[in-house]
């Protein structure tokens, strides 16, 4: 059995990283038949995925993802390959949403008003996040 890992290190925040995860596991599934779960926490996710000869997970948290899989025997002699395919992927799915979010923070900082508001804004509780959602 191969043995791979993937680290990389972002600056997405949790938000869009649940984005580039879904995006990831959508293509996993599309491209590769693999069946992916995602599990919502509140600091992280994981999205499970696997098929014949390949189980593994992709940790998304805020600033970086980790994933973790292991080959069968099979697939095992294509271990290079089956690790440059995931990070080109990952990578790519990386560099379109962080080039995507300086334009989003620009709109932000225009979008703000240049006035205080007069009244006390009113919060309202978070909602409560699916804890097992299939991609």
């Amino acid at each position: 059995m191969a043995d791979i890992h993937i680290h990389r290190d972002h600056q997405l925040g949790l938000a869009k990283a649940r984005t580039v995860a879904l995006q990831w596991a959508e293509q996993a599934e599309s491209e590769f038949d693999m069946e992916c779960t995602i599990l919502e926490g509140e600091t992280s996710d994981t999205v499970e995925f696997s098929r014949s000869g390949v189980k593994g997970e992709l940790i998304v948290a805020a600033n970086h993802f980790t994933l973790d899989a292991k080959l069968g025997f099979l697939l095992g002699a294509f271990s290079k390959r089956i690790e440059r395919e995931i990070e080109t992927n990952l990578d790519a799915l990386l560099l379109k949403n962080a080039a995507a979010a300086p334009k989003a923070a620009a709109k932000k900082v225009a979008a703000e008003p240049t006035t205080k508001p007069t009244t006390k804004p009113t919060t309202k509780p978070a909602a409560k996040k699916a804890t097992g959602r299939k991609a």
